[in-house]
């Protein structure tokens, strides 16, 4: 299991559902700063439109240009390394963290300040910066994810989401992060199986300092199976509002009691509108 002072960081393998068959992947166009065309692909074809595309992306037919698959209006940098098949599939399909996707929009308004535990590949950050119009802050422990995030961010002109790489945790400290070819296969974890290239310092920053100097109204937490540990170090008494993808294959049900319990001992309440099946979510007042 997790350590209690530390979670560990969402390595983006999320559950992928209601995937239709993926299209070809598109060629792409050339890329520059801000107006610049990016070829788009969606769940039923591909279009070419005005974007901010920037740089290369890994798996681009050529250096300077920018191929994009179009997912709840938001757009993603194709980067083989990071978007693995299945989740590009379930991206064009609309399918990519769909409960998540549905709590979030239902429950995050404009005037929120969230913090996202377990960034992933940005898309959650995106979504509430864009769609929401919240301010985010996404902390995310994966080295090798953090500039793909900043891409997505760049390429949706989500100007109000900002990534952190770090953790949160009881204190504030430094962990190993063992980084491994597979980008998503990463973890603070050693495997006999699935040696590493490289051992990284990961910041760990103390929860209290981090949510007194950002005062968040929301929380969104996919930290695959360390939410048992994390959620009751938290000061959740400040917020109005949580969306917590639960992980009960890991953490039993001892372990969603726990997160129950954090929450209703903060005065948040568990919410059966805005909640479905592993997704749950707590609130003050009423769903919107």
């Amino acid at each position: 299991m997790p350590s209690p002072l530390i979670w560990k960081p969402d390595m983006a393998t999320k559950t992928l559902s209601r995937a239709s068959k993926p299209v070809p992947d598109v060629a792409s166009v050339p890329a520059g700063g801000t107006g610049a065309e990016v070829e788009v692909e969606t769940g039923t074809g591909t279009e070419t439109e005005t974007g901010t595309g920037t740089g290369t992306d890994a798996g681009a037919a050529a250096p300077g240009r920018v191929k994009m698959i179009r997912s709840q209006k938001l757009r993603f940098p194709i980067d083989r390394a990071v978007l693995r098949p299945r989740i590009r599939k379930s991206l064009r399909a609309n399918g990519y963290e769909r409960k998540e996707t549905d709590a979030v929009l239902r429950i995050v308004k404009a005037t929120d300040t969230v913090i996202e535990l377990g960034a992933g590949i940005g898309y959650m950050s995106t979504l509430m910066a864009v769609r929401c119009g919240a301010t985010v802050h996404a902390f995310e422990g994966n080295p090798g994810l953090i500039d793909y995030i900043r891409r997505v961010h760049a390429a949706n002109g989500a100007t109000r989401a900002t990534v952190h790489h770090a953790l949160i945790g009881a204190q504030a400290g430094e962990v190993d992060f063992y980084v491994r070819k597979n980008i998503l296969a990463s973890s603070m974890t050693p495997l006999a199986d699935k040696p590493h290239l490289a051992v990284e310092k990961v910041e760990t920053r103390a929860a209290h300092a981090v949510f007194d100097a950002l005062r968040p109204t929301v929380l969104v937490c996919d930290i695959e199976g360390a939410e048992a540990h994390l959620i009751p170090l938290l000061p959740l008494e400040g917020l109005r509002a949580a969306v917590i993808e639960l992980h009960p294959q890991w953490i039993g049900q001892a372990g969603v009691k726990t997160v129950f319990d954090a929450f209703a001992a903060a005065g948040l309440t568990y919410c059966p509108q805005a909640s479905e099946a592993k997704v749950v979510t707590f609130l003050r007042g009423p769903a919107r």
